[in-house]
């Protein structure tokens, strides 16, 4: 096996749910992860609307940002454009070894089951799919019409991981940041990633 970081492409998208995108780019890097990241331009509005967060319009600014808050090694985290078409998720030669589009709109979402690639996101998940590897999908919507649930269907017959943000409340969580980790925790879950974010079911809660 290589002794490489996994590659993981994480895409944020215009749905609710910005704190669960960013805290799973947050706990990837501290996993030692390769991060590849994608943004729309409604994710920037979002963004600033959820989390008082000037998400850059730059790729380039938004990558020193992120780099500087999560210390990062160099190379560890990348960020490329809606239209950067040579950036490494774009093609099947050089596929990332999982994607997780966090949150996810149902736009993107439909676009995906159609195999639309109109921009790199798009891209990114349909070579993700191409070539077997896990996509993970986190949609935010509330109710789901029959289009939804039938795009979902589509894709998770095609083995694509449909993850709503349903944090529980078993586990009582005391603040937002635990019911964000909740979601989170799944999502970290479905890509191998060792993390001590809550204790699993049937184990003794980590001491304070």
């Amino acid at each position: 096996m290589s002794d490489s970081p996994r590659t993981i492409t994480v895409a944020f998208t215009g749905a609710s749910g910005m704190p669960y995108g960013l805290r799973l780019v947050e706990c990837l890097l501290a996993a030692g992860c390769r991060v590849w990241l994608l943004y729309s331009q409604v994710a920037q509005i979002v963004a600033r609307q959820e989390m008082d967060w000037a998400l850059p319009g730059r790729a380039a600014e938004l990558e020193a940002e992120l780099g500087a808050r999560f210390a990062t090694e160099p190379g560890q985290l990348r960020v490329f454009g809606r239209e950067e078409w040579f950036a490494p998720p774009a093609s099947g030669s050089n596929p990332p070894d999982a994607m997780v589009v966090c949150p996810c709109t149902m736009g993107t979402l439909a676009a995906i089951a159609a195999g639309m690639s109109q921009n790199l996101i798009e891209r990114a998940a349909d070579v993700v799919v191409k070539e077997g590897r896990k996509l993970v999908l986190v949609p935010r919507e509330s109710p789901l019409s029959a289009i939804h649930l039938e795009n979902m269907l589509k894709l998770a017959r095609l083995g694509v991981c449909i993850l709503p943000p349903s944090p529980g409340f078993y586990h009582h969580p005391k603040s937002v940041d635990d019911l964000v980790d909740f979601v989170v925790a799944r999502v970290l879950d479905q890509l191998g990633v060792a993390h001590q974010l809550m204790a699993r079911w049937g184990e003794t809660p980590p001491q304070a």
